[in-house]
């Protein structure tokens, strides 16, 4: 089989192809898009102050176990390293305004 990359047709149909959208910027691109972090913020929202893991686990209705207060600190400490948390003192996390 013989391939004709620079045949008529070839560039025909590369110039008929319909040119990407653009994509949309999400509002905040640096937020994971699992609702678990979206849950997390608004849960930090309505506490209006600095919130350890496990007492975000009961804010969100999680049973107090350790898989689940380890998967919110997981999920807590990889906001802080993007920025959008801060950790004032070890194990307690807050937004930067609050």
């Amino acid at each position: 089989m013989i391939f004709a990359f620079g045949s008529a047709a070839g560039r025909k149909t590369l110039l008929t192809l319909p040119l990407p959208s653009p994509a949309t910027a999400p509002d905040r691109p640096d937020i994971p898009d699992h609702p678990a972090y979206q849950q997390i913020l608004t849960a930090l929202a309505d506490a209006g102050r600095p919130i350890r893991a496990r007492d975000l686990c009961q804010a969100l209705d999680l049973p107090i176990l350790p898989k689940n207060t380890e998967g919110i600190r997981s999920k807590l400490r990889r906001l802080v390293s993007r920025g959008i948390l801060i950790e004032p003192e070890p194990g307690l996390f807050a937004r930067p305004n609050a």
